[in-house]
């Protein structure tokens, strides 16, 4: 596999904050770069192409003297159709064996293209789920934050795309679904190995 530069790598942190984790929404602002680089351990130059990268495909606006900010368009991107609630209602179980199908895969390829670091970062995000779930608490957060240490490390952009849609879709039709919990009990029960636990 092609190794990707610092910048190309900084690129996919951001989109997976962005995209995937939905820490900024559309419109917001970022950190300032001195912040941004501080957090994200890089120099400001190589900042400065991550975000040339993502404002290029849409993702980011640089807005002279004002600073970076999230595409109002962000929210197109990536959204296969599992977006309105109407789209996933009365589907869950459909979504369900989705998620089974995909998510072990995912996982193994993460396994074969992680480096070291982002081994290291899923074990730590994984191991903090596990303390949330002893502790009795909210493991939300947690749980997505690990979901997207994995996904990130398959190096793909569209699994990147794709699951946590389908997770968020799933999140939505547990709650819409009368029978949502007893699915999404099954859905815990068969989930392969543990390791892409379903959200609840």
């Amino acid at each position: 596999m092609e190794k990707k530069s610092l910048s190309q790598q900084t690129a996919e942190r951001l989109y997976t904050m962005i995209v995937v984790e939905r820490r900024f929404g559309p419109g917001d602002k970022l950190p300032n770069e001195l912040e941004w680089s501080a957090e994200l351990r890089v120099s400001r130059a190589t900042l400065r192409e991550a975000v040339r990268t993502l404002a290029a495909r849409g993702v980011l606006e640089v807005r002279r003297g004002k600073g970076t900010f999230v595409s109002g368009q962000v929210e197109e991107i990536g959204d296969f159709g599992f977006s309105g609630l109407d789209q996933v209602k009365g589907r869950l179980r459909d979504l369900f064996e989705l998620r089974r199908v995909f998510e072990p895969q995912v996982a193994r390829l993460a396994c074969r293209r992680a480096s070291e670091g982002e081994m290291e970062e899923i074990l730590r995000r994984g191991a903090e789920v596990e303390r949330c779930i002893r502790a009795g608490e909210d493991r939300t957060r947690a749980d997505r934050e690990f979901h997207a240490a994995i996904v990130r490390s398959t190096h793909n952009e569209f699994m990147m795309r794709l699951l946590p849609v389908i997770s968020r879709a799933v999140i939505t039709a547990v709650a819409a679904d009368k029978h949502g919990e007893e699915l999404a009990e099954d859905a815990r029960s068969r989930s392969a190995d543990g390791i892409f636990p379903p959200p609840g």
